[in-house]
Order: structure tokens, then sequence, then C-alpha cells
């Protein structure tokens, strides 16, 4: 790989070369020089008319003679200036010493200055843009008012099919389709990048989309070729998928012998007895975590129904109470008075597991609070919080990893797999939902689910048809 060539700088005195130079009252020697000259020239010229009119008898004459003379210089100098000002050809400066070659040769030096700066803009621009050409990502200026395409790099040919001129000044909806991308567009910077979508010109390239806003006027939208790395994750999942379905199997087998050895026989094997039988269901419960995951990843989409809350969450309720055999105090908060449109089942398994957590990683004497609120926008929110250990904000953004444990002793004592979040993000992800994770530690923690307005419906009777309670989920 080549070095990119080195971009030229631009120093503050370039920028403003007024300010390179801390000001002064007083006049550069040279410019006083030259001001003096001119003024006794003007001075002695005057004089001389003065001694000429007293000669002749007629100093008033002679006097405004010798001024009008002077007046139609000074325009004449003034008139060579401005012509040097707007002509566009190179011009050297007067040799004299007077006040007026000493402006030439400021102008025609400032003129110099600025061709040169100009020079050097020119040269960044040019290396900026070839930079941007290098790059294997697509990248398209945009203009944020009329949405039309005002400039693009060649890699947006390859991936995006934009042609050079005719794309130029064109809608950029109209140029990408058959990618659906005017309501992303008019998000703004609130658009959510696209992960996954299917390239213009080639159906077998898949895009990764970012719309990235770097001024008030213009956006970038920047277009990466993704599909190798999506071929490796879809080959992670199968592997992930076999993997998981061929283990499930001798794993039962190993189980059910385990079962079948009574501990009350063989007092000696006791120990080793309970240990094999609790590894053998951590397994069980790991392989039967991953065959879910490998399932959520599959779909891009769930069966969709009223999801009665009320019953849902006296479901959680008694989860939480079960799993936690009295030692925690569980409470439950319905202040939303609504429903969900989603999957119960795959709902369900997703605010499980974050009760479940709850109230495995809090103390015996804690408080689990399970909470179903309305937001501001119309939408909804299930947060689970708890008086537990609490988090390091350093693990926060790792927390939906797979098998990523904050603390691995903790979690094995605990029988976590590792792979709870990452389920409940999954399952999230399929409703357009989102995880959010607030953390202390030493004063607990709380999980929520952020629903948008189009997933809560009005909440009708418990036997109302099409809603089915969480406890008779699959």
């Amino acid at each position: 790989m080549t070095d990119l060539p080195a971009l030229p700088t631009v120093s503050a005195s370039d920028e403003h070369p007024a300010d390179a130079a801390v000001p002064t009252r007083r006049m550069p020697p040279r410019l006083r020089s030259a001001w003096r000259r001119t003024l006794l020239a003007q001075c002695g010229l005057l004089l001389a008319a003065i001694v000429a009119g007293i000669a002749i008898g007629h100093v008033g004459a002679v006097l405004a003679a010798a001024a009008l003379g002077m007046l139609a210089w000074q325009h004449w100098r003034l008139r060579r200036v401005l012509q040097g000002l707007g002509a566009r050809q190179h011009q050297e400066p007067g040799r004299g010493q007077g006040a007026w070659n000493e402006l030439d040769r400021l102008l025609h030096r400032s003129r110099a200055e600025m061709r040169a700066r100009k020079r050097r803009l020119l040269e960044m621009l040019r290396a900026y843009r070839a930079a941007a050409d290098a790059l294997p990502d697509a990248v398209v200026v945009v203009d944020r008012n009329t949405q039309r395409i005002l400039w693009f790099n060649e890699a947006a040919t390859g991936l995006l099919g934009l042609v050079h001129p005719r794309d130029m000044g064109a809608p950029v909806a109209e140029c990408l389709q058959p990618l659906a991308l005017a309501r992303w567009l008019a998000a703004g910077r609130r658009a959510e990048p696209i992960l996954d979508a299917q390239a213009p010109t080639d159906a077998r390239l898949r895009l990764n989309l970012r719309l990235i806003p770097y001024s008030e006027d213009h956006w970038l939208l920047v277009a990466r070729d993704v599909s190798k790395l999506l071929q490796l994750e879809q080959v992670r999942r199968d592997f992930v998928a076999n993997v998981s379905h061929e283990l499930r199997t001798p794993l039962t087998v190993v189980h059910g012998y385990l079962e079948m050895l009574d501990p009350d026989e063989f007092p000696e094997w006791r120990p080793m007895l309970e240990e094999m039988q609790r590894q053998s269901q951590r397994m069980t419960q790991l392989v039967e975590d991953l065959l879910t995951l490998s399932r959520l990843e599959a779909r891009d989409s769930l069966p969709e129904e009223p999801v009665a809350m009320a019953a849902m969450l006296a479901t959680l309720k008694r989860e939480a109470e079960a799993f936690s055999q009295g030692r925690h105090t569980v409470e439950l908060q319905d202040l939303a008075g609504c429903d969900l449109l989603g999957s119960t089942r795959e709902l369900h398994s997703a605010f499980s597991n974050l009760v479940t957590n709850a109230v495995r990683y809090t103390p015996a004497g804690g408080t689990v609070t399970i909470t179903l609120a309305r937001t501001p926008d119309g939408g909804a929110v299930l947060a689970v919080r708890d008086t537990g250990y609490g988090i390091a904000h350093a693990h926060l953004p790792r927390l939906t990893e797979r098998f990523y444990r904050v603390s691995s002793s903790r979690s094995r004592e605990s029988g976590g797999t590792g792979l709870g979040l990452s389920i409940v993000k999954h399952v999230l992800g399929l409703h357009q939902a989102r995880l959010s994770i607030e953390s202390r530690v030493g004063e607990g923690s709380e999980f929520a689910c952020h629903f948008g307005p189009e997933r809560v419906r009005t909440r009708h009777d418990e036997a109302a048809p099409g809603a089915r309670p969480a406890a008779d989920a699959p």
C-alpha cells in the first residue's frame, strides 16, 4: 500500500496576511519615507508656483493652475491603480520612490500572495479529491435542502452506479433506485445506518449505507461493500447452528444416564455425580440458547399479534418470585395501560431473560422492580431495575456481545450462559425496538426495552380475541 501524498498546510499568515504582524499605530519606515517624499514634492511644486506667480504678478492664477495640475495627476495615478486592480494580466509596479509607487508595490505583493494562496488551496482541494477517489468506499456529497448530488468519487460508480456528469445535480433518491432512500434521507441527522442493502449495480453486492452531516448545508452519503463480511457472518451462524444441533443428541444421552445414577446408591460418588449433573444441565442450556440465537439471526421478521401486557407482567413477576425462592422483593408497576404488537413467545423470552438476570445478580434481601410505562413520543418502555452489584461503565457497551461476562466466576456460579442479553438484543431488533442499560457499581442496574409508537396498542380485556397470555406462550 502506497502512502498518500502529504497535504500542504496553510499557515495563519497565509489565511490572514494582515494579522501576520502585530498591528501598530506607526507607519513602517519605508512607507513613511515615501509619504514624506511625495508631500515634500507637492509642497515644493506649490512653493514654485507661488514664486512664479509673484514674478509675473498673477499669484492666484498660477497657484490655481498648479493645484489643478496636481489634482489631475492624482486622478491619473488613481486611474492607473484601478486599471491595475481590474487587469487580469501581470503588471510590474513602477520604480519611483513616491507614495503612489509604494502603493503599486504593496498591491502587487498582495495580489502575488493571494495568487500563491489560491494555488495552495487548489492543490489542497486536488489532494483531498484524490484521497477521496482512492477510497474503496463510495462517497457522495448531497445538498441537504434539495437532496441533489453535488459530487461523488470513483467508487460510487462501481458500487452505486453513478455516472459523471449525467448524475451531477440529480436527486440522489432517484439515482439510487431501487434503494428506498427518500424516508431515510428525510430523517437527516437521526437517520440510522442501513446495515444491509442490495447494490443498485449488482444484486450480489451488499452495502452498508451511512448518512453523515458534515455542515449545515451538506451531507456525506457513504456506502461500503460488506458482501464478504456478511458471507463470513452467515458461515459463522451456520457453523454454530450445526454444532449446536450435533451436540444436542449426545448431551441428551449423557444427561439421561446421569439422571439414572442415584447419588443415594453411590454415596462416595455423590459430589462427582452432582457436579456432572450441574455441568450437563449447563451445557444443555448453553446449546438451547445457541439454537435460539441462531434461529433469531436467521429471521428478518416475526409473526405479529397483540401481546397482552397485563398477563405478561403477572407471569414475569411469578417467574421472578419462583426463581428468587423468597430471597428478594419483586415489585410490579404497570403505568402504561397498553398492550404491544409483536411475538408473545419471543418478547416473553427477552423479558424473562432480563428479570432472571436481575434476580441472579442481586444479593439476597435486594429488590427487583418491573415497570411498564409510556414515553413522551407515544411509545412504551419496559424496564427491569435491581439493587444488585452494579456494572462498571467500561463494560456497558459490550454487555450484549455473545459470551461477554463482567465476572466469569460469578456468572458460572449463578448458572448464566453469557447469551441472554444477546438474545434480548436480537428479539428487540426484530421488533424495531432497542435496549438501553444504566448501571452504577454498588447501586444496581436498569435494563429498559424501548418500543416505538407503532408497537403500542390499546389494552383490551384479557379474554379479548387475538390476545394470548404470556403464560401460554410456547
